[in-house]
């Protein structure tokens, strides 16, 4: 089988990158100097959320389905905020890339999430051939990549089901649940910056962890829905997720192990 990676970012404000602009002044303090650009921006109208290429990437959170199974993880050791620890985040996630070559599949990855991981891996200098390849090293990558918005290595759910119109976006929350799916448990994703503030990390990790679970079992039923899999597969898979949270949730030494998790299975309409 095709390997899946189901992924979502958790992003910081990237405070150093702003001070180096000359937006935040060294007698602020991160908390301060966030608050006073957030500030500025609104007295100019702007939108309180950062321009992307100011978002720091702070979790990487991962589903990966493959022949020897199902588990999920965010990368990185730690919650750190360092070019250092994002960078190895980035490593990391594009490492699964150049090893597996999966199928990637987000929910708004097309408008947040990868257009985050280009700009911070540029500014990181973290390189990644497989994932940037439109043809050159691979023939088949020309007619099939993950930059393409149309192409399908990289299957953005939410930009497909809204057939590419804004307008139409639907939340992962909203949709989850009505297919009977726990929805999103635990940190909201605006007050991650509080989070990070707040020494928080496993909270906005495990947000991360369901979001993306959420999104894999989604995908199981747009596999459905499009014909390329049966009612008895994706009913397959289903369980698949469901037990081995069960078991990691009874193993005290996974790394899963966590009261979100129990909140997850006790929502989950299986």
């Amino acid at each position: 089988m095709t390997p899946v990676l189901v992924f979502d970012l958790e992003t910081i404000p990237d405070v150093s990158g702003m001070r180096q602009m000359g937006s935040i002044g060294s007698e602020l303090s991160d908390a301060d100097g966030v608050a006073q650009v957030v500030s500025e921006r609104l007295a100019k109208g702007q939108s309180d959320f950062l321009p992307l290429y100011l978002q720091r990437i702070w979790v990487i959170g991962c589903a990966f389905r493959d022949d020897q199974g199902f588990q999920v993880r965010c990368l990185g050791e730690g919650y750190g905020t360092s070019n250092a620890d994002e960078a190895h985040r980035l490593r990391q996630f594009f490492g699964v890339i150049e090893r597996h070559t999966p199928q990637l599949v987000s929910w708004n990855g097309t408008g947040f999430d990868l257009p985050v991981l280009h700009h911070r891996a540029l500014i990181q200098g973290v390189a990644a051939a497989q994932y940037w390849d439109t043809g050159d090293a691979n023939r088949d990558f020309r007619f099939n990549n993950y930059l393409n918005r149309y192409h399908s290595r990289h299957l953005d759910l939410m930009d497909v089901l809204s057939s590419h119109s804004s307008r139409a976006n639907a939340p992962l929350d909203a949709i989850s649940q009505l297919c009977g799916l726990p929805g999103k448990l635990g940190e909201d994703g605006a007050k991650v910056w509080d989070a990070c503030l707040a020494g928080r990390g496993e909270a906005v990790a495990a947000y991360c962890e369901t979001d993306v679970v959420n999104t894999y079992l989604l995908y199981q039923r747009f596999r459905l829905v499009r014909g390329e899999i049966q009612h008895t597969d994706c009913d397959a898979e289903y369980r698949l997720v469901h037990d081995w949270i069960t078991t990691q949730l009874g193993n005290e030494k996974a790394p899963l192990r966590g009261a979100h998790w129990e909140k997850f299975l006790a929502a989950w309409n299986l």
